[in-house]
């Protein structure tokens, strides 16, 4: 491994950025970000490519690629790392996005239904975390000049999610997971912090912003809103850069004061 004064510095522009579950809402956000900023982006989908296929066009710049894989296969998920890293020649960033939220109150689910969601949970949102991680460390290490892992967490690690306790508990685990990954790639140079976004807009929960539901969810911040994607995706761009390596292993909440942890 070369030495601190031998890695050249990990550039703040024009870097080759994976970001799983980007067809739409944050996962859009985040990439139309780094593009922004002047990097590649490999667009991930799973189940949505036409949404995918929009989400990539709508980048500005050149060089960005489309890719699908089902990440509760390790196979798939090693795949698409492979694929990103050949089409962009490299990897310098990863953001850990995708994710499956689906409810399963214990109260009122079925114990079949229930040991189908905390499998779907933890194969997609944990391991699938865990998986591109591993495999996109190992380019980084190879390439010799660091890099970045931010994954995408939640709130609801801290504040329970009663109707989506798998969920919550792996989000927890992501967090977890970051910590322990910023600890034994930091002498590569590779930078690893999440974050616990609360709730923010977008069109996948637009119904439940309507009516008395809505207003709830909007007092429950003294800002009296729900954020914008794009309020996360500028969170995850700076932990993303040259700058934020000593914010490596931190949990960065992002819920605007409406839960607040010690």
């Amino acid at each position: 491994m070369p030495s601190e004064a031998e890695v050249p510095p990990f550039p703040a522009t024009g870097r080759r950025v994976l970001v799983s579950g980007a067809s739409r809402g944050l996962g859009r956000a985040l990439a139309q970000a780094f593009a922004r900023n002047g990097d590649r982006v490999a667009v991930h989908y799973g189940t949505r490519p036409e949404a995918a296929r929009e989400t990539l066009a709508s980048l500005p710049g050149e060089g960005h690629v489309l890719l699908g894989a089902d990440l509760a296969d390790p196979g798939q998920a090693a795949r698409l790392v492979a694929d990103a890293a050949a089409a962009l020649d490299g990897i310098d960033v990863l953001v850990n996005n995708a994710a499956v939220n689906t409810p399963h109150p214990p109260a009122g689910t079925s114990f079949a239904e229930w040991t189908a969601a905390w499998q779907q949970h933890i194969a997609v949102n944990l391991l699938g975390t865990a998986h591109l991680s591993h495999q996109a460390a190992q380019r980084m290490i190879e390439r010799g000049r660091g890099g970045r892992i931010v994954n995408i967490g939640s709130r609801g690690a801290f504040r329970g999610e009663p109707d989506h306790p798998a969920y919550g508990a792996t989000k927890a685990a992501v967090h977890a997971l970051g910590q322990s990954l910023a600890v034994a790639l930091a002498p590569h140079a590779i930078a690893v912090a999440s974050v616990a976004p609360g709730f923010f807009e977008t069109e996948r929960v637009a119904h439940r912003l309507a009516g008395a539901q809505g207003e709830a969810i909007r007092g429950q911040s003294p800002y009296g809103r729900v954020a914008q994607p794009t309020e996360i995706a500028d969170a995850v761009l700076w932990l993303s850069s040259p700058a934020a390596q000593w914010a490596s292993g931190t949990v960065l909440d992002l819920n605007g004061a409406s839960y607040l942890r010690t």
